[in-house]
């Protein structure tokens, strides 16, 4: 099956084709029956994973782990130097 594209155009990904969408429906009732299988293993660890998503969100949610605000010029007052 070769399907020609026009030039400005890529073929679609594997997650939206037809057997993409498949195996991603398969996975995720994958996911729920070991989810719901072992709940009560899974239970006991969320304390510790709720523990593990604030250093993942500090790093992540302030632009991939920089603290620079590339955004800003020097125009705008720094919250630190308002008068």
């Amino acid at each position: 099956m070769n399907a020609s594209f026009p030039p400005n155009q890529s073929p679609p990904s594997f997650w939206r084709s037809k057997p993409g969408i498949a195996l991603g429906m398969l996975l995720v009732i994958a996911l729920f029956y070991l989810a719901r299988e072992h709940y009560g293993h899974i239970s006991q660890l969320l304390p510790y994973a709720i523990l593990l998503l604030c250093p993942l969100m500090h790093l992540f949610g302030h632009h991939h782990g920089g603290h620079s605000h590339h955004g800003e010029t020097g125009d705008t007052p720094k919250e630190g130097k308002r008068g």
